[in-house]
């Protein structure tokens, strides 16, 4: 991994000189964000998730500052799109707010901690969307290193911010199984 400094001198740019910061007392907070700045860069590379149609909404806002820091097990990384995070290097899960609302549909729906998620398996990933709520939010996993489980519980309660205006139905209850688990949903 290259530092700031690398990377300014590998573009042509000249490179800082230490002497000339610590010649100037006021810029001592300047260069303790830049250590900051420095330490932080070292972690996972920021991940590459397009934003939303919907992602400027305010709800989203709501959701978004509520997320928590680790998704089954995976530790939050930055995105470089508003309304998305990502779990996992390289990431195991991702979520985006504001994506078109599902209308009523014969897709798989389950509830886990009072959120209900469309669900859908693509043969590679699944993809959850909450149901009921406006906006909605998408979440994208590999079930081969994270339990859907875990995943709809831990985002349950940023998900949660967001209002419910409606919710799955069923006439008789599923026995599809919820992805990444082996037994039927109840």
């Amino acid at each position: 991994m290259t530092t700031p400094a690398e990377r300014s001198t590998a573009s042509g740019l000249p490179r800082p000189r230490l002497s000339r910061v610590r010649g100037f007392r006021s810029l001592g907070s300047v260069a303790v964000v830049g250590v900051g700045l420095i330490v932080s860069g070292c972690g996972a590379p920021v991940a590459d998730v397009q934003a939303a149609p919907e992602a400027t909404d305010p709800v989203c806002a709501e959701a978004m500052v509520s997320l928590p820091d680790a998704v089954a097990g995976f530790d939050r990384r930055e995105t470089d799109s508003q309304a998305t995070a990502a779990w996992g290097e390289p990431s195991a899960v991702i979520l985006r707010c504001g994506v078109p609302v599902p209308g009523p549909t014969t897709e798989h729906c389950v509830t886990a901690n009072g959120i209900d998620w469309v669900t859908r398996d693509d043969g590679e990933f699944w993809t959850l969307t909450t149901y009921g709520r406006s906006p909605a939010i998408e979440v994208l996993f590999d079930d081969t290193r994270a339990a859907s489980s875990s995943v709809m519980v831990d985002l349950s309660s940023a998900v949660g911010r967001i209002p419910a205006t409606g919710g799955c139905t069923t006439s008789a209850p599923t026995q599809a199984p919820i992805p990444g688990t082996d037994a039927p949903s109840p």
